[in-house]
C-alpha cells in the first residue's frame, strides 16, 4: 500500500510506514500531516482484498484471521463481503470455516449478495465434514429473506435427520430464525421440534427445547413423552441448555403436579368433616372409595424424579444454573425441601459484583416467604467495606428480614456499627433497618428508640435527619397501638425533636418534627406555640413538604391552644395564600374555611375530630415484599416491572392430570415371549440349573427397572468393600443396563451375606439427603426389600439407643458433679433434689460464717406455680395442669424440665394418653412423657416431660392424644423459667455487667409498697420470678444481686436491685435483648404489686 504523504526535503513523514494490519483505521493517521484525511481516492483493505484474490492458501487464511479479528474487536469490516464471499469454494478446510464465521455475521446485511451464492450454501449441506454442513445451515437461516423460508426449511428437515448431534443442534438454533420470519410455518417446525425433543443426545437436548419455548410453548403434549428422558439427561447436557431445560420444567410442574405445599388442607378442616357426613350417608363400598382422599399428600414419583435429577446442579460452576435451580425449588418443591438451595446460592456470593446483584436480589424475595432458610448463613450477610453500595442495601435488606427475637441482638450489634459509614446513602438505609426491626418485635422498640435518640446527636446531618423520620414512624406505631399513653412516656424525645428544628435542614426530617409536634400538641403545651412562631418567619423560604405541615400544625394548635395561636394561625395562613404552589394555596383555603369560617357550617363543628383522629400506623415492610409475583431468575422480578415476553407462572392445579401420559411404551413383545418359553423349558431340566437363575432374571427385569436396581446394588456390595459406599447410587445407575446372565452365579450365595447388605444400606440411608429419601418412598411398595430393612433396622436402633442411653447417663453424672452448686442455688422451689440440697448446706455454711459482711438471704422454698393446660371442660373431662420444676432435666441440661398433673374428671377411665404430633419452632425439642395405659374415674397422676425453647418464648405447640381424641395444647414458658442459676462473686458480676453495657442493658424504676421494701421480700420476688442465684456482698450494701445462664445457649442474664427508701431501680444486663427486656418488665410488675 503506498503512502500519501508530502515529501519535505527528500525526507517523507511516510515513507516508512508500518504494513496494513487490517484494521482499516491506523494505515494513514501514522502522519499528522498525512493528505489520507482529505484522499477520495483512498481504498480501504485493499491489502486484504488482494490476499484473498490470490491463489496462496496461507495468505488466504492470514487475511481471514485478520478480518475475524477485526469483526470480534467490533470494527466494521462489511465492505469486504464480495472478496470474502468468492472463497465459500475454497477447498482450504480451515479457510471455508472462517468464512461461514464471518458470512454468519454479515450476511443479513448483505442480503442480495448473499442470494447469490445460494447454490454454493446448498452443496455444502451435503460436504463430508459435519462443521461445514453446520455452518452452512447457520449461514443460510442468517439470511433474513422471506423469498427463501421453503428453502430453508428443507435445510432444517434434512438436518434434523442428519448422523451428526451437531448437525442436528445447528438444525434446533435455526427453527426460531425461520419462525421469526416467516410465523405461518409454525404447523411444520412443530413437527421438526417434536422430532429433535424425541432425541437421545445430550448435545441437542439443551437447543431443542430453546426452540419449543419460542416456538410452541403451549404444546405441552409434546413433553409428556420426553419428560423422563430429559430428566434423565439433564446432568450432562451443556450449561446454558440445562438453564433453558429447567425454565421449562419449571412451568410444566406448575401445570402437571399438585401443590406439594398444601397438605394441611387435605388432612384438616372441613375435608376432614365431610369426608365423616359422606360416610354416615353412603353404603359401605362408597365408604371404600372415599378412603384414598384421606390420605395424606403422596408427591407424584415425576414430580420427586425432577427434584432429585436437578439437585447435583447446585454444584455448578455456573451461576445461572445454580440460580435457576434454586428458583425450581422455591416454585416447585415441598417447603421442607427447599433449604437445600440455601447453600448453593452462598457459595454464588464469592462470585463477581454482578452476580452478587442477582442472587442477593433472590435471596431477598425468598426470606420474605421462608426466613429461616438463611438464618444459619446470617454471617454470610454481613456487610464490608469494599461492596459497592448497590451490594450493601441489598445485604441490609436480607439482615433486616432475617431479623427474630433470637438474633436480633447480633443484628443490631452489627448496624450499630453501620451507622457510622461515610456512604450516606447506606447509613440512611441503615437506620431504616434499625426502624424495621423495632416494628417487627415490640420487645426491642424501647431500645431501638433510645439508640435513635443518640443518633440525633451525630455531627451528620443525613443521619440525624434519616433518625427523627423513623422515630417519627415508630412514635406514630405505638401511639396507634397502646393509646396516647406511650407518647407521654416519651414526652422528652418530642421535647428534644422540637429543639432540633433549628440545625436540621433536611426537609423530610423538618416535616416529620412538625407532625410529631402538631399530632401531639396537647403533651408539649409550652413548646409547641413557639416552635409554630419560629415557623411563621420562616415559611417563605422553606420547602412545600415543610409549608404543608406548617399549614397543618398551624390548623391544629388553633384548636388546642386558639388564645395563644389563632393570630399565629391567620397569619401563616395569609402567607400561604400567595404561594406559588397551589397545593399550598389549595390547603390554605380549606383549612382557613374549616378552622376560621366567616359563617360556622356543619364542618367546622367537627374540626378537632377530623385534624386530630388517630391515624393509621405506618407500615415499614420490605421493598421486596410484592415481588414474589415474579418468577425468580427473571428481568421482571429484578425491575419489579413485567417485561416484554415475561409469562406469568401457571397456578397449581386443584386436581392432578393424567400421569400415564408420561408412560413411554416399550414394543418388545417378541422377546417377551420367548424368555417365557424358555423358562418353561428349563423348568424340566433341573432345579438348581443356571439357565433357571437366569431367565428368572430376565423376567425381573422385564418386571421393573428399579427392582433391578435393588438386585443389582446388593450383588456389587457382596463383591465391593465397605469404602464404595458412598457411589453406591452411581454405580446402581450404570449397571442397570448390564445383562442380568452374568451376575447369576452370585445370586445363590446372596443369602449368607444379606446382613451386610442391609447394614450398607440403613448406613447410606441415614446418610443420605432428601432426594434418597424419594427412592425410599418408591420402594416402599416393594414387599421383599420392605421385609428385609424391617428385620434389621430395629437391631441397629436397638444398639443406637442403648448407646445414646449410656451417654446420656454419663452426661448427668458429669453435669451434676461440676454445676450442682450452680444449678441448686436458683432451685428455691418446694421439690428438693440431692444435688440441690448438698448446694444449699454449702450455701448455709457460708452464710453462717459471714452473716455479719453479707446482705445474702438465706434460701427459702418458693411455692411453684401452675398453668392450666388443658381445661376439664375442652378436655372432655381430662384436665391438665403444668409447672415448671426448676430442676435438672433427666434428658438433657438444655430442657426445661416440667411436671405435668392429669386428672380424669370424667365418667369413664381414658386409656393410651400420650404427646402426638408436634409442631415447633426451628431449634426447639420435646421429651415426650411415658404413655399412661389407664386413667380411671376421678383419678390422678403426675408425669415429668421436658422441652428446648430454644432461649425463645415461641409457644411449643403438641397434642395430646387418647385412644378415642386428640386435643391440641401448648406450653409457653415465663422468660425466667429459661434460666439456669449461675454462681459468681461479687468482683467478677461487676466485671461482667461492665462488658455487657449500651443496648444489651435495661433499666427501670419502680416504686415499692411498705411491705415489699425490705431485703427478704425483695430477693424473695426477684426468685419467684426467675430461676437465679443471688450474688452475695456487704451487708451495708443495699444493691440486690443476681446471676442465671439460659438454658439453651448458655448466654449470661444479671439483674441488680437497688433498693432507696420506698423505690428500686432494677437493671438487667443480657446479650440477648428480648429475654432482658421481658425480664425487666416481668420485674416490674411482681415488685409493684401490693
Amino acid at each position: 500500500m503506498t503512502s500519501n504523504s508530502f515529501q519535505l526535503g527528500g525526507t517523507g513523514f511516510g515513507n516508512d510506514k508500518a504494513p496494513s494490519t487490517g484494521s482499516g483505521e491506523g494505515d494513514f493517521t501514522n502522519d499528522p500531516a498525512s493528505s489520507g484525511f482529505f484522499s477520495e481516492n483512498f481504498k480501504r483493505h485493499e491489502d486484504l482484498k488482494a490476499m484473498l484474490d490470490g491463489n496462496k492458501d496461507n495468505l488466504k487464511l492470514d487475511a481471514m484471521k485478520r478480518i475475524i479479528g477485526m469483526v470480534a474487536k467490533g470494527k466494521d469490516a462489511s465492505d469486504l463481503f464480495p472478496a470474502v464471499v468468492k472463497n465459500v469454494v475454497s477447498k482450504n478446510l480451515e479457510v471455508k470455516k472462517l468464512v461461514y464465521v464471518y458470512l454468519t455475521r454479515y450476511a443479513e446485511e448483505q442480503q442480495d449478495l448473499a442470494l447469490l451464492s445460494i447454490s454454493t450454501f446448498q452443496r455444502a449441506l451435503k460436504d463430508p465434514n459435519q462443521l461445514i454442513r453446520a455452518s452452512a445451515l447457520r449461514v443460510l437461516s442468517s439470511i433474513r429473506v422471506l423469498m427463501i423460508s421453503p428453502i430453508m426449511m428443507l435445510a432444517i428437515k434434512e438436518a434434523v435427520m442428519d448422523m451428526s448431534p451437531y448437525v442436528r443442534k445447528t438444525a434446533a438454533h435455526a427453527i426460531p430464525k425461520l419462525y421469526s420470519l416467516d410465523p405461518e410455518s409454525k404447523e411444520q417446525l412443530v413437527e421438526v421440534i417434536e422430532k429433535l425433543l424425541g432425541d437421545k443426545t445430550t448435545l441437542v437436548a439443551g437447543s431443542a427445547i430453546q426452540a419449543f419455548e419460542e416456538v410452541c410453548p403451549e404444546r405441552i403434549d409434546l413433553i409428556h413423552k420426553n419428560y423422563r428422558k430429559l430428566c434423565n439427561l439433564l446432568v450432562d447436557v451443556e450449561e446454558w441448555g440445562q438453564v433453558v431445560i429447567v425454565g421449562m420444567m419449571t412451568r410444566y410442574a406448575r401445570t402437571q403436579f399438585v401443590s406439594p405445599n398444601q397438605e394441611g388442607a387435605g388432612e384438616d378442616g372441613k375435608n376432614f368433616y365431610e369426608s365423616e357426613e359422606d360416610e354416615d350417608e353412603k353404603e359401605e363400598t362408597e365408604e371404600n372409595e372415599d378412603e384414598p382422599k384421606k390420605k395424606p399428600y403422596i408427591m407424584d414419583s415425576d414430580h420427586r424424579l425432577l427434584l432429585r435429577q436437578t439437585k447435583p446442579l447446585l454444584n455448578s460452576r455456573n451461576a445461572a444454573v445454580v440460580m435457576s435451580v434454586a428458583q425450581l425449588y422455591h416454585h416447585c418443591a415441598p417447603k421442607s425441601e427447599v433449604g437445600v438451595v440455601a447453600k448453593a446460592l452462598i457459595r454464588l456470593l464469592r462470585g463477581h459484583k454482578e452476580v452478587q446483584y442477582i442472587v442477593l436480589s433472590n435471596i431477598a424475595t425468598m426470606t420474605v416467604a421462608r426466613r429461616d432458610m438463611f438464618e444459619a448463613y446470617l454471617k454470610s450477610f454481613y456487610i464490608r467495606s469494599s461492596d459497592p453500595t448497590h451490594i450493601k442495601l441489598l445485604k441490609l435488606e436480607i439482615l433486616t428480614s432475617l431479623a427474630t427475637e433470637t438474633n436480633i441482638s447480633v443484628i443490631l450489634r452489627e448496624l450499630q456499627t453501620y451507622v457510622t459509614s461515610t456512604d450516606k446513602e447506606f447509613a440512611a438505609a441503615t437506620i431504616q433497618a434499625i426502624g424495621r426491626c423495632a416494628s417487627n418485635i415490640a420487645e426491642i422498640t424501647d431500645t431501638c428508640l433510645s439508640g435513635l435518640v443518640h443518633l440525633m446527636s451525630n455531627r451528620d446531618e443525613s443521619v440525624v435527619a434519616e433518625s427523627v423520620v423513623v422515630i417519627k414512624k415508630l412514635l406514630q406505631m405505638q401511639s396507634t397501638g397502646k393509646g396516647r399513653k406511650t407518647t407521654t412516656e416519651h414526652k422528652d424525645i418530642i421535647t428534644h425533636m422540637a429543639k432540633m428544628v433549628d440545625e436540621i435542614t433536611v426537609p423530610m426530617a423538618r416535616a416529620s418534627i412538625l407532625w410529631l409536634i402538631g399530632e401531639y400538641s396537647e403533651r408539649v403545651p409550652k413548646i409547641a406555640p413557639d416552635v409554630l412562631r419560629k415557623m411563621a418567619k420562616s415559611f417563605i423560604d422553606e420547602e412545600d413538604i415543610v409549608k404543608l405541615q406548617i399549614l397543618n400544625l398551624a390548623a391544629k394548635m388553633c384548636i388546642t391552644n386558639s388564645k395563644q395561636t389563632r393570630l399565629l394561625c391567620q397569619y401563616v395562613f395569609n402567607l400561604a395564600k400567595y404561594d406559588q404552589n397551589y397545593d399550598i394555596r389549595d390547603r390554605s383555603r380549606f383549612l382557613r374555611q374549616l378552622i376560621l369560617p366567616a359563617e360556622k357550617g356543619p364542618l367546622a363543628k367537627h374540626a378537632k375530630k377530623i385534624l386530630l383522629a388517630s391515624k393509621p400506623a405506618p407500615v415499614l415492610q420490605s421493598k421486596f415484599e410484592d415481588r414474589d409475583q415474579y418468577q425468580l431468575g427473571t428481568l421482571s422480578h429484578i425491575l419489579n416491572n413485567k417485561t416484554t415476553g415475561y409469562k406469568d407462572l401457571p397456578e397449581w392445579p386443584e386436581e392432578a392430570p393424567d400421569p400415564s401420559v408420561r408412560n413411554v411404551e416399550i414394543p418388545v413383545p417378541e422377546v417377551t415371549t420367548k424368555k417365557s418359553e424358555r423358562k418353561k423349558a428349563t423348568k424340566d431340566k433341573s432345579f438348581y440349573s443356571e439357565s433357571e437363575s437366569s431367565s428368572e432374571d430376565e423376567d425381573s427385569d422385564e418386571e421393573s427397572d428399579d427392582s433391578d436396581e435393588d438386585e443389582e446394588s446388593e450383588e456389587e456390595s457382596e463383591e465391593e468393600s465397605d469404602d464404595e459406599d458412598e457411589s453406591e447410587e452411581e454405580d446402581e445407575s450404570e449397571d442397570s443396563d448390564i445383562p442380568q446372565k452374568n451376575n447369576a452365579p452370585p445370586k445363590q450365595s446372596a443369602p449368607k451375606k444379606a446382613p451386610k447388605v442391609e447394614k450398607s444400606e440403613s448406613e447410606e440411608e441415614e446418610s443420605s439427603s432428601e432426594e434418597e429419601s424419594s427412592s425410599e418412598e418408591s420402594e416402599e411398595e416393594k414387599p421383599p426389600p420392605k421385609s428385609k430393612a424391617s428385620k434389621k433396622k430395629p437391631a441397629k436402633e436397638t444398639k443406637a439407643a442403648n448407646q445414646n442411653n449410656t451417654d446420656l447417663l454419663l452426661d448427668i453424672d458429669l453435669f451434676g458433679s461440676s454445676n450442682g452448686v450452680t444449678s441448686s442455688g436458683g432451685t428455691q422451689g418446694s421439690i428438693l433434689t440431692p444435688s440441690m440440697a448438698s448446694a444449699m448446706s454449702n450455701l448455709t455454711i457460708s452464710g453462717a460464717s459471714s452473716t455479719s459482711s453479707s446482705n445474702f438471704v438465706q434460701p427459702m422454698n418458693i411455692p411453684l406455680k401452675s398453668y392450666d393446660l388443658l381445661n376439664r371442660m375442652t378436655g372432655n373431662g381430662l384436665g391438665i395442669t403444668y409447672k415448671f420444676t426448676r430442676t435438672i432435666s433427666v434428658f438433657s441440661p438444655k430442657m426445661v424440665s416440667i411436671e405435668l398433673t392429669l386428672t380424669n374428671h370424667g365418667e369413664s377411665s381414658l386409656s393410651g394418653i400420650k404427646v402426638g404430633k408436634k409442631t415447633l419452632q426451628p431449634g426447639m425439642e420435646i421429651q415426650d412423657f411415658p404413655e399412661i395405659a389407664s386413667l380411671g374415674t376421678g383419678a390422678s397422676t403426675s408425669v415429668l416431660m421436658a422441652i428446648n425453647f430454644n432461649d425463645t418464648t415461641q409457644p411449643a405447640k403438641f397434642e395430646i392424644c387418647t385412644l378415642e381424641q386428640t386435643f391440641k395444647v401448648s406450653i409457653t414458658a415465663p422468660v425466667g423459667e429459661l434460666l439456669q442459676p449461675h454462681t459468681m462473686g461479687l468482683q467478677d458480676f461487676t466485671q461482667q455487667q461492665g462488658k455487657l453495657k449500651g443496648m444489651t442493658e435495661n433499666t427501670g424504676k419502680v416504686t415499692l409498697p411498705k411491705e415489699k421494701s425490705d431485703a427478704k421480700s425483695v430477693v424473695t420476688n426477684v426468685l419467684t420470678v426467675a430461676n437465679m442465684l443471688q450474688v452475695p456482698s456487704s451487708e451495708s450494701d443495699t444493691v440486690y444481686r443476681f446471676a442465671a445462664k439460659t438454658m439453651s445457649e448458655g448466654v449470661l442474664v444479671l439483674v441488680s436491685v437497688s433498693v432507696n427508701e420506698e423505690s428500686a431501680n432494677i437493671v438487667v444486663n443480657c446479650e440477648k435483648m428480648v429475654i432482658g427486656t421481658m425480664l425487666l418488665k416481668d420485674l416490674k410488675s411482681l415488685l409493684v404489686k401490693s
